[in-house]
């Protein structure tokens, strides 16, 4: 069996896309781990080749079939050219394209033409601007493969992370600490860490309150929806333990002990992530029927077009989707 055939989306073109696509592509690990082709504009992608010399040129294919006659990085504009480039100016002409190309990239996984896709950051004002009303890569993707509960899981070194909400205020992510929901994210990790083939699959689940409320002192989340809900996976063979607090469980993890970490809301389980490794972290998007990884920032307006954009989490997404393939079994045909 071959490398698997991946599809990898530009991204917003204004932003940080074009540049860290150039420089992961100009590196020989993907290349090793998987036959990628971009879904985006080419003129934005040879563009941004000068930041990395290295790197293939732009050779625009006709559809996914034609990945295979392409001399240099077969890309394909899903009939949306980008406009002209400007860094670091929102365009809702650029918000437009970037969701456009997700969405072929997407149609292309359900249909087993790709194996994965891999996503570079679109912006959110700029695809509401244009009309679309997704939150994000995740919500769009969700919603286009028909997956309502799906799960955020980052990756970042050595740290596997799986949230129990996303993109949620404190209140209504706080509201949605409940059993069936932290039962169904320690599934999903679960399911993840089988999908990649590890030898163990020790979770730990996250606590909501300090010091894990203590016995109720200071809550009684844990109590009352937490551990029923660890109790449950755990009768499911399960390898699950917890609530454990928040401020020494990501260390542990870290230290070897646990395999995954299942946090309570968004910015638990990526504050210890991002500060560990910030420049390596990938998203993965759990519950869904296709295989999808991201880098884990944004568009990073400030810096689009001075070159000083990092590629080192496209590379690990790209690694990580192919990685995620291999297990699956979908390498090319």
């Amino acid at each position: 069996m071959g490398l698997p055939l991946i599809a990898v989306t530009m991204g917003d073109v204004n932003g940080i896309g074009p540049e860290i696509l150039a420089k992961a592509l100009a590196r020989p690990e993907p290349w090793m781990a998987c036959r990628p082709i971009v879904v985006g504009d080419w003129r934005a992608f040879d563009a941004a080749r000068a930041f990395a010399p290295e790197c293939p040129p732009a050779r625009p294919v006709r559809d996914v079939g034609a990945h295979a006659e392409a001399d240099g990085v077969p890309i394909f504009d899903a009939d949306r050219p980008a406009p002209a480039r400007t860094p670091g100016v929102l365009s809702v002409d650029a918000g437009r394209c970037a969701v456009e190309w997700v969405k072929t990239a997407v149609r292309w996984a359900l249909e087993k033409r790709v194996a994965a896709i891999v996503t570079c950051p679109i912006n959110k004002e700029g695809i509401h601007r244009a009309g679309y009303p997704y939150a994000g890569h995740t919500e769009l993707i969700a919603d286009m493969t028909e997956s309502p509960d799906y799960r955020m899981c980052l990756f970042a070194g050595g740290m596997r992370l799986v949230h129990i909400t996303s993109h949620m205020s404190m209140l209504d992510a706080i509201a949605a600490v409940r059993k069936d929901r932290i039962a169904t994210s320690i599934r999903t990790g679960h399911e993840a860490l089988v999908r990649l083939g590890l030898p163990r699959k020790k979770i730990a689940v996250a606590a909501l309150n300090p010091h894990a409320a203590e016995g109720g002192a200071f809550g009684f989340e844990e109590e009352t929806e937490i551990v029923p809900a660890i109790e449950t996976c755990r009768s499911e063979d399960i390898d699950c333990s917890g609530p454990y607090p928040a401020d020494t469980v990501f260390r542990r993890m870290r230290d070897g002990e646990f395999d995954l970490v299942v946090a309570m809301y968004h910015d638990q389980g990526h504050i210890p992530a991002k500060l560990v490794a910030m420049d390596e972290g990938v998203n993965v998007t759990l519950g869904i029927p296709i295989i999808r990884t991201s880098v884990d920032h944004g568009t990073a307006y400030d810096i689009a077009g001075t070159g000083k954009a990092r590629e080192d989490s496209l590379v690990a997404a790209i690694e990580l989707a192919a990685q995620f393939a291999a297990v699956k079994g979908l390498g090319s045909k």
